[in-house]
């Protein structure tokens, strides 16, 4: 094969032209010669053209560069000495890149996604019946199996399983809901980065184990139902109440010997439209496990139906749901509950309820507050508004729903605007933390449900290619939103004035006397009574049994916090709150490549249009 110099010519004399030519110079000599012998006398260079080809040099052999011809033996030599210094150069190059690398490898994982995987072993140390093997809390075995067995007053039987509800074992089905809820909408806007962290099953696993026992509190294959179990256990100890049971004794649930009775409601309609729901959200999440999530389906429309046809607030006839976690009105759970069942059934009557003008008035969509803006497990309205915001971000249904839906949207607004410093409606901390509960005890799990809803809000804007949102006349970025919403998680990870973490395990000071029974009774075979327990309760000593994951209630208003067992105020940590911790993480981590998943919950939503009539028929004569 010839180069090409470049001007067009080849590179190299060919030795096979150099030949030819020889050979025509033999052939010629003879005429040659002859008729030049009798022509003038020759010099000595024009004799040297008539040498025969024993009579010449040897021949060299040349390369044409263009501007210059040079030895071919020079050129070869040059050529490959460049090439061998440059396989050289290369091999000591991948040399000096591996010991780079074995020296200094990839940079480690965000202090969110840290979090994250402690965070959702909470959960798995909260697990109540019989465990599986793969539970991973080596101080937790199988509980309370006996649930709804032993009560012989209540209709629903088989209530083994699910999630004890704090640090002690009473099961409250109403936070419980909620808490299932807040991580099935964290695992659709963020399964990418649940998969990323490598918790995306754990996580599903998680919600499976709620939603498995949330089947069981009612009659789950029927259309429709009159009863509903509230809650498994009862905590009781008004009065000077020495009876057994979930509060006044201190023991590990593994131990439990007393009676727990079932409390069931006939009028529970917060209760029924929030388990509505966690079972519509669970059941996008399994999408893919058609059968499951029909299931699912199935039993949110069941319980929503009960819900809309047995009026009434869950806690008003139990004085223990009421003292524990007594519920305020259940116009929030209908929007909420509506719009979680339009997205996972696609049937609008749900979101034609969801986004009624006479129920967003009595949820209180149009009236400010102390509280607005506040989303916990009593208050959803503030969730409903962000999931509905979603709606009209982008798919934009308009008439008849345009209406509500802008609404929502602008109190959207509001509420993220109520979380900016610059505004005061909260209160702040010293320290920075925002009190969304006016300064009362507990208040991490505000915290974090905001904190996500700010996180999940910035990326509903981006995702819609809107850069920011409104305040009165000043525009916001969206880098604001996550700002507010990494500080807050930033001063529980240990970014405060104790400088210690909130979360049991996370960073290298942390509550180490946590207000829960199992975590604070070391596993050592001796079964503590009910009250034999109380040494534990009280003793000064570290918790045996590292409760990882754990966010517990926080500091006062004041930056300020005690290590102490016996005070609930500070130290107890809750299924609710751990819920909205996992999920603001979630939505904080990663490196930003990842984005929410626009379309997931969308899937069962039928074309908010008719598609556009194919064209006519050509015509023809």
């Amino acid at each position: 094969m010839y180069g090409r110099d470049p001007w067009g010519g080849p590179l190299e004399i060919n030795a096979a032209d150099s030949a030819t030519d020889d050979d025509r110079s033999r052939n010629l000599q003879d005429y040659d010669k002859a008729a030049l012998s009798h022509s003038r006398p020759l010099d000595e260079t024009q004799q040297s053209w008539l040498l025969g080809p024993s009579e010449q040099k040897k021949k060299k052999k040349y390369v044409d560069l263009g501007c210059i011809i040079v030895s071919r033996k020079i050129f070869v030599w040059t050529v490959g000495t460049i090439i061998v210094s440059g396989v050289l150069a290369g091999f000591i190059s991948l040399i000096v890149k591996a010991v780079h690398h074995h020296h200094h490898p990839h940079v480690a994982a965000d202090n969110y996604t840290l979090a994250l995987h402690k965070a959702l072993m909470f959960f798995n140390a909260q697990r109540s019946g019989k465990l599986p093997k793969h539970n991973n809390v080596s101080w937790r075995g199988n509980s309370c199996l006996q649930d709804g067995k032993s009560d012989t007053s209540t209709v629903i039987k088989d209530l083994v399983g699910g999630y004890y509800d704090a640090g002690d074992a009473i099961k409250f089905h109403f936070p419980a809901s909620f808490a299932m809820t807040m991580l099935s909408w964290s695992v659709i806007e963020y399964s990418a980065k649940y998969e990323a962290a490598g918790e995306l099953n754990h996580v599903k696993d998680v919600i499976k184990w709620g939603a498995d026992y949330f089947l069981k509190t009612f009659n789950s294959s029927a259309d429709t139902i009159n009863t509903l179990a509230a809650q498994v256990g009862v905590g009781d100890t008004s009065g000077g109440n020495t009876s057994p049971n979930d509060h006044y004794c201190w023991m590990r649930p593994e131990d439990i010997d007393y009676a727990r009775p079932v409390s069931e409601c006939h009028s529970c309609s917060d209760l029924a439209a929030e388990m509505a729901a966690a079972l519509a959200s669970a059941s996008i999440v399994f999408k893919d496990n058609k059968a499951y999530s029909q299931k699912l389906v199935h039993g949110a429309r069941t319980l929503f139906k009960f819900a809309r046809d047995q009026r009434g607030r869950y806690s008003a006839g139990s004085s223990d749901a009421a003292n524990f976690y007594n519920s305020s009105s259940y116009w929030d759970e209908y929007v909420w509950g509506g719009a979680w069942l339009y997205y996972a059934t696609g049937n609008n009557s749900y979101l034609q309820l969801a986004t009624a003008p006479g129920l967003a008035k009595h949820a209180g969509a149009f009236w400010g507050g102390p509280d607005y803006g506040v989303f916990s497990w009593d208050n959803k309205l503030a969730g409903a508004q962000v999931l509905l915001s979603r709606l009209r971000l982008f798919l934009s249904p308009g008439y008849p729903y345009e209406e509500i839906l802008s609404t929502f949207h602008n109190q959207t607004s509001i509420v993220m605007c109520s979380f900016l410093p610059i505004f005061t409606s909260f209160n702040r901390t010293k320290g920075g933390l925002i009190q969304l509960n006016h300064g009362n005890p507990q208040p991490l799990q505000y915290v974090v449900n905001a904190a996500f809803l700010a996180a999940l809000y910035s990326d509903y804007l981006e995702a819609a290619d809107t850069p920011g949102w409104y305040c009165g006349p000043n525009f916001y970025s969206t880098d604001v939103l996550r700002d507010f919403a990494r500080t807050q998680i930033n001063y529980i990870l240990g970014n405060n004035p104790r400088k210690m973490s909130y979360i049991v395990g996370f960073g290298e000071r942390y509550p180490r006397h946590v207000h829960h029974r199992a975590a604070s009774i070391p596993k050592n075979r001796v079964r503590y009574s009910c009250t034999g327990g109380w040494r534990w309760r009280d003793t000064s000593k570290a918790d045996p049994n590292i409760l990882v994951g754990a966010m517990v209630a926080g500091p006062d208003k004041h930056d300020g916090f005690h290590d102490v067992r016996t005070n609930y105020n500070y130290t107890e940590p809750t299924l609710a709150g751990n819920a909205g911790l996992v999920a603001a993480l979630v939505a904080l981590s990663g490196d930003g490549s990842a984005k929410i998943d626009k379309n997931t919950i969308f899937s069962a939503v039928p074309p908010m249009f008719p598609n556009t009539p194919p064209p006519p028929a050509p015509w023809k004569p």
